[in-house]
């Protein structure tokens, strides 16, 4: 995702509140909710995905690869290159659903930028955008009353993981089958569509078609993100253990200045954790067999420790805490957990020193893991409503919307007009001025929650910065797992399987803040969650994957 720009709540959206918190640890929500039962496993398996093809861009001064790892620039590419010929529109208006997290773009009369971009286009883009600031649920109840009122835009966007319900129905109803325009080499007929890799398409496909474009995200997961200025008195954020780390922590604690080691996101911390000691991605495949992440060793480690640091008042001892990057930025908080894209916007926006904590060994023998995030911010259906005969026109427009970085399009897409909305430096490099801001900024957003490009690493003016987030991500890669159920369907999961996890994870906070005892998870909350929920995911998951084999 070319999300460099927004801001830490509009990743949280993204990726939603229980999918931040679950990146590398949840289900892959889309790919569960409401799959009819019977044959979906068995049909997705057959379907041939969107084949991928690497678009023809200037070579990035760090090459990136079709697992995930980000193709990286130091400077802006001189001689972008065109991807798409002629206008795609077809002069009619374009109507679409879709997200922001940030302020309110202005409104096309007022927005030289979105004139502009309908002008290219050949259709007036007329979004309907939802600001999902402060309510969950705000996007999932305007969707619902959409829907419910028969007036469909031409394109919805669905969301990976804000509790949608019945999406596989919904989708044969109301909105287009798009599998014999994108499956296999059919999708060579939009080149930028056929640069959206692999795993991102999975969150489009139900019951063995594919029902809406991807949405495509940086597969990089949630990380341990430090002030490295925080940790300089103990020799940096180089760690041993997880006694090392908890003795390095303790050392740097100071209550009286109100100088705190961790920010009080107590499930995101416990997943770091559990990382250092080898958990899982979600879910264990061993013999056919899936072990929750809940259920493991590694998962109940990570608790003790967060347990542990609470206990020792590392955290920041208010839970509601609002000024996370502030805290960051003056010194007064040694780490926080951050979507990797979020990361990147932080890096660009902020000059305090990043530095992410590449999970390790959390003692002598064991091998640290991490995991993969979904690599999708979910796909963006085409309503029935849409005569047939003009499904391609909006596939073309789609195609114009995810052209990749080092595109003509992309920099007009990421940066508007030069000169009206950006500047370039002696360098080279793009930067967005007050009015690109103003305009480029808050409506680039929400149209990059329906449709955008695979996410490349730039920060303007930043090239060793930029050098650094990919080397951490070669770090990350090494250790890094994926979700065996990604891609595969549970009827349990999608009716319980937020619900249930949400339970666990109140049981948790109140384990880590001392209101509830430790061995509560293992006698009471974890057997409840198996009873109304977790073993009837697992049967069926484990019946879909050995289906699709």
């Amino acid at each position: 995702m070319s999300a460099r720009d927004l801001n830490r709540r509009g990743f949280l959206g993204a990726a939603g509140v229980t999918g931040l918190t679950l990146a590398g640890a949840g289900t892959l929500t889309a790919c569960g909710s409401g799959a009819a039962s019977g044959g979906g496993a068995k049909a997705s398996a057959k379907l041939k995905l969107p084949t991928y093809v690497a678009a023809d861009v200037p070579a990035p001064d760090l090459p990136g690869n079709a697992q995930g790892l980000d193709p990286a620039y130091l400077r802006y590419p001189k001689s972008p290159v065109r991807s798409a010929s002629g206008t795609p529109g077809d002069g009619k208006p374009v109507t679409v659903l879709t997200e922001t997290f940030t302020t309110a773009a202005p409104a096309m009369n007022r927005n030289a930028y979105w004139q502009e971009l309908n002008r290219r286009l050949g259709s007036e883009l007329r979004m309907t955008i939802v600001n999902g600031l402060g309510a969950d649920d705000v996007y999932r109840a305007k969707f619902n009353a959409i829907i419910a009122g028969g007036e469909m835009p031409d394109l919805m966007w669905f969301p990976p993981n804000q509790g949608l319900k019945n999406v596989p129905a919904l989708l044969a109803a109301k909105f287009h089958d798009l599998t014999s325009y994108l499956s296999g080499d059919a999708v060579k007929k939009y080149p930028n569509l056929a640069n959206i890799p692999e795993f991102a398409w999975k969150t489009a496909v139900f019951n063995g078609m594919i029902w809406g474009l991807a949405v495509p995200y940086g597969r990089m997961g949630q990380v341990y993100v430090a002030n490295e200025d925080f940790w300089k008195p103990v020799g940096g954020v180089r760690f041993d253990s997880a006694q090392d780390f908890f003795d390095k922590a303790k050392e740097l604690l100071d209550v009286k200045r109100k100088k705190y080691v961790l920010e009080p996101a107590y499930v995101n911390h416990i997943l770091q954790f559990a990382y250092w000691h080898g958990a899982p991605n979600g879910w264990r495949m061993d013999g056919g067999k899936l072990t929750h992440y809940f259920e493991t060793d590694e998962f109940h480690a990570g608790l003790e420790f967060a347990l542990k640091c609470q206990k020792a008042q590392l955290f920041w001892p208010d839970p509601n805490l609002p000024t996370t990057l502030e805290k960051m930025e003056g010194g007064f908080l040694g780490l926080h957990v951050q979507s990797f894209p979020g990361f990147l916007n932080d890096s660009n926006m902020y000059d305090w020193p990043e530095k992410v904590v590449v999970p390790f060994a959390a003692e002598k023998g064991t091998t640290p893991t991490w995991g993969y995030g979904y690599g999708s911010v979910g796909f963006t259906a085409i309503s029935k409503n849409v005569d047939k005969d003009r499904v391609e026109t909006l596939l073309q427009i789609m195609n114009y919307l995810s052209a990749p970085f080092g595109t003509e399009e992309r920099l007009f897409l990421d940066n508007g007009l030069e000169g009206t909305h950006y500047n370039r430096t002696k360098d080279g490099d793009v930067v967005l001025n007050k009015k690109g801001n103003a305009e480029v900024l808050t409506t680039r957003q929400a149209i990059n929650f329906f449709g955008n490009a695979p996410q490349t690493l730039y920060l303007p003016g930043k090239p060793d910065i930029t050098r650094g987030v990919h080397e951490t991500e070669v770090e990350l890669m090494k250790i890094a797992r994926t979700n065996p159920t990604t891609g595969f369907f549970s009827d349990t999961n999608a009716s319980k399987g937020a619900s249930s996890t949400d339970e666990v994870y109140t049981a948790v906070k109140d384990i880590v803040a001392g209101r509830k005892p430790l061995s509560s998870f293992r006698k009471d909350i974890l057997p409840k969650w198996r009873r109304t929920a977790g073993d009837a995911i697992r049967h069926e998951f484990e019946q879909a994957i050995a289906a699709a084999k």
